[in-house]
């Protein structure tokens, strides 16, 4: 993702404690929630819940594959990990394949079980050729680790594939892992090249087409957690979903404040008129530089956005 200027503005069972649910029910009484305009909703307390830890896991597993490049090796062997891990945990899996230059091969991979409306939660799984960012020139030239900026947002989805009751959901769930996000700004490449040929061919894309609802889930692991209101995003389905995680006492994180422009994977979908938000943490420090490495993370930060779109979810996905 990049930061818009305005000339290119585009395990074992459920955790949720019943303390949480009593300061809930205060907080509600109260009429906290009223100013969002969003009633109350069941904390489920059956089957496998979302885990912060085991998301950890997906993370240092991308990561033992090296920096993500789209079209190296190591990406190719990601991406079939990716999927292996998708079929295992029971969802059916599509490859989109594209080039994003004449001599790189790159491809989104969409997993998606259920039915009903569609809702598309998406993450980028490509990591930046170069740490341009990096305030040491000699470091510019040095792939970008991607812990935060790629992993996160994938073990998120992954984790949802996991212990998601995708049948309470009431919709299709489509998990979208997109590539050749990252390249903008470096010589013949350009940003959000997948999600972009994602959405310019609906017609490959079978269950997952023109959904009710998209999430990007994008450098959220961030131990010094901050997630704003992206100004380009919907702005009353990102009061929906910040309203859940209100709800489940994470609202010192979710703040309705508005934060960078950005253009990320929700921007295609925003373009074609679709519903999209973008969850993501802009004030990360290490954001294209080689310290966006896994001791940058938070296991917090994981478990409260995974469980905020569990819920969310489960209870139909309410929204504007």
């Amino acid at each position: 993702m990049i930061q818009l200027n305005w000339r290119r503005l585009m395990n074992s069972t459920k955790t949720f404690r019943t303390e949480i649910t009593l300061l809930v029910a205060l907080a509600a009484s109260a009429g906290f929630f009223g100013y969002l305009g969003y009633g109350l909703l069941e904390l489920p307390d059956s089957s496998p819940s979302f885990s912060a830890e085991q998301a950890m896991v997906y993370v240092e597993e991308q990561m033992a594959f090296g920096p993500r490049i789209t079209g190296t090796p190591a990406h190719r062997e990601m991406g079939d990990w990716l999927v292996a891990e998708l079929n295992a945990h029971g969802w059916d899996v599509l490859i989109q394949p594209f080039r994003p230059l004449p001599d790189v091969e790159a491809r989104n991979i969409i997993a998606y079980r259920g039915s009903g409306p569609v809702i598309i939660l998406g993450a980028h799984y490509d990591t930046r050729i170069f740490s341009d960012s990096d305030p040491d020139p000699e470091n510019r030239s040095k792939p970008v680790p991607g812990a935060n900026d790629g992993a996160s947002g994938v073990a998120v989805l992954l984790e949802m594939a996991r212990t998601l009751d995708v049948e309470s959901t009431d919709h299709t769930i489509c998990l979208a892992f997109f590539d050749a996000e990252d390249n903008g700004y470096i010589q013949g490449w350009d940003w959000i090249l997948g999600s972009s040929y994602f959405v310019e061919n609906w017609d490959a894309l079978g269950e997952c087409q023109s959904p009710r609802y998209t999430v990007i889930v994008d450098m959220i692991g961030d131990a010094d957690q901050q997630l704003l209101w992206e100004p380009n995003s919907h702005r009353g389905l990102t009061e929906a979903i910040w309203s859940v995680a209100a709800q489940l006492g994470y609202g010192e994180w979710f703040r309705m404040d508005a934060g960078t422009p950005l253009l990320d994977d929700h921007t295609p979908f925003i373009e074609a008129g679709y519903t999209a938000i973008d969850i993501i943490d802009f004030t990360y420090p290490y954001w294209h530089t080689v310290e966006d490495t896994i001791d940058k993370l938070g296991v917090e930060s994981f478990e409260r956005v995974g469980a905020t779109l569990e819920v969310w979810l489960e209870n139909g996905a309410p929204g504007p």
